[in-house]
């Protein structure tokens, strides 16, 4: 999924960003998801992340999206910032959110692991979780 990094307080959902600049690296999910489906939201783009949370941390813009990994460990060393509460999750952009590698040269534990997901992604328990947690 799609988060945002902003200052503390100033934002928690994409709402709250209308007619803000929000860094982006270019050519990403990110970039293409603010400019079709945040139209509200400026895109301004970088050339990478460090580039994005530099101009954040010096006020040229109010945020920052990107993965959620990237910005929760830069989070993490920034504590005057916070991860804002709405994330982009459109499957159109992110996808379903889900990956597991597996070795080329193992296409029985590819199946087995495919097998399973399938098994269980079929059950109430999993689609009352879903509806809980990711929509």
């Amino acid at each position: 999924s799609g988060v945002v990094i902003v200052n503390k307080d100033v934002a928690h959902t994409f709402a709250d960003l209308k007619a803000k600049k929000i860094g982006v690296v270019k050519g990403t999910l990110h970039q293409h998801y603010l400019r079709n489906k945040q139209k509200a939201v400026q895109a301004i783009p970088y050339d990478d992340v460090a580039s994005a949370l530099a101009a954040l941390k010096a006020g040229e813009i109010t945020g920052v999206m990107s993965d959620f990994a990237t910005l929760d460990a830069w989070q993490q060393e920034n504590p005057d910032y916070a991860i804002m509460d709405e994330r982009a999750t459109d499957p159109a952009y992110y996808g379903k959110q889900y990956a597991i590698a597996v070795r080329k040269d193992d296409p029985e534990l590819l199946n087995a692991i495919n097998d399973a997901l399938t098994a269980v992604m079929a059950t109430p328990d999993f689609q009352q979780m879903q509806q809980k947690w990711f929509k």
